[in-house]
């Protein structure tokens, strides 16, 4: 799987997209300034760099500049200005994404970005089990065949489950994935919609199972 150089002064947000990054299965290397996510760009070549703008001693524009191979960027910042959304394609950049984000709406961007550069393999997004397929191009499942549409946050849930079969995750993790971590709701909107979808799932309900103390999984028998 690719190789992704995070580089924040945010500790809050290296842990928060590095977990959701891992989870997707890239290798994550973590800086906490520019000189640190230099040297490492030096030392491992990733297949891409997510930059912070504003870091101590070197800025994400510095680094951008300092970089000798043509390697894909995304800028992750709080500078929203239009001036320097231009400034950070003139660049070269790839992506430009604004804080607060979406950890999910990174993980999109970061994906096609990726694939646009040749470093992640196109596939079939639908996810198939028995007596149950998920299909990511019109957000709906099938249950023995016949269609089911879910909003948008049950889908979103049900299929982040799903690309990780057997995994427990806590109703915290959830809400930081599906929702943002700058959602203010508490726990118990995880377990509204996941009793959501359960009541749509109808016969294939168990393959979303409760860890009691723990969270949720999605458990495929083998």
């Amino acid at each position: 799987m690719a190789k992704i150089l995070l580089a924040d002064d945010e500790e809050e947000i290296q842990r928060i997209v590095s977990w959701y990054l891992e989870s997707e299965g890239f290798q994550v290397l973590v800086a906490q300034d520019g000189h640190s996510a230099l040297e490492l760009e030096e030392m491992h070549q990733p297949d891409l760099l997510i930059l912070d703008i504003m870091m101590p001693g070197m800025s994400g524009w510095e680094v951008a500049r300092a970089i000798t191979r043509t390697v894909p960027i995304i800028f992750l910042t709080a500078l929203d200005h239009e001036n320097d959304k231009i400034t950070g394609f003139n660049l070269g950049a790839d992506d430009y994404i604004t804080k607060p984000f979406s950890p999910r709406e990174l993980l999109a961007r970061v994906k096609v970005v990726l694939r646009r550069n040749g470093k992640l393999p196109l596939k079939s997004d639908i996810l198939h089990f028995p007596a149950l397929s998920i299909d990511p191009g019109t957000q709906s499942i099938r249950v023995n065949e016949e269609r089911v549409d879910l909003s948008a946050k049950e889908f979103a849930l049900l299929l982040f489950l799903a690309r990780h079969p057997q995994d427990i995750f806590t109703r915290e993790q959830l809400l930081v994935n599906i929702w943002g971590y700058d959602f203010d709701g508490d726990e118990r909107t995880v377990d509204t919609t996941v009793k959501r979808i359960r009541q749509k799932m109808g016969s294939t309900r168990n393959y979303l199972r409760t860890i009691r103390d723990s969270g949720y999984k999605f458990e495929v028998n083998s």
